[in-house]
């Protein structure tokens, strides 16, 4: 008999992990997560399977050879989207919601690419993209700008400043994902 104690709901392996719902479910899906399945369908994951799983990944199921993206934007949502799908693709992503954030992330581990929104709340995507010029140099972690404010002069803007790309929002997901793989091979 099986000792309910060490399963674990997909709500709560999800918290343990520290990832989205979908995140767990899409990792249990590819086979990278062991699951039980219940006759009626629903998922439930061995606490020691997870243990196990953050040993061998990392915090937040990310793999340790993948190129490091760091996400700066203060739309979570948005954040959630990119992430699974660079995941999905073989990057290690670390999440950030505003520019401060940001800089204490790249402090911390310097990510080989950077996607950038332009309008956050206090300090904007151009005043960290200054800030991080200002500490590392110019070019020397390659930005990818994004905004919902698209007109004529963004992507030369975005380009003048240091920038190695521009996408508007709301973004295709593709050309951001083509993009970060066009700057930053996995």
């Amino acid at each position: 008999m099986r000792d309910d104690s060490e399963w674990l709901t997909l709500g709560q392996a999800a918290r343990f992990l520290g990832v989205a719902q979908s995140t767990i479910r899409k990792w249990s899906d590819q086979g990278r997560v062991p699951a039980f399945y219940t006759p009626g369908g629903h998922r439930r994951y061995r606490r020691t399977d997870l243990e196990t799983f953050l040993e061998r990944s990392g915090p937040a199921g990310q793999t340790k050879s993948g190129p490091l993206v760091l996400l700066v934007d203060d739309d979570e949502h948005v954040r959630e989207l990119v992430r699974i799908n660079l995941e999905f693709e073989g990057y290690t992503v670390r999440e950030a919601a505003d520019a401060n954030e940001g800089l204490a992330a790249i402090d911390e581990a310097k990510p080989d690419l950077v996607l950038l929104d332009v309008m956050m709340p206090q300090v904007d995507g151009w005043e960290m993209l200054t800030r991080m010029q200002e500490r590392y140099g110019v070019g020397a972690i390659p930005v990818v700008m994004f905004s919902g404010k698209v007109d004529e002069q963004a992507e030369e803007q975005a380009t003048s400043r240091g920038a190695q790309g521009f996408v508007g929002k709301p973004f295709d997901l593709q050309q951001l994902v083509d993009k970060t793989k066009q700057l930053v091979p996995v």
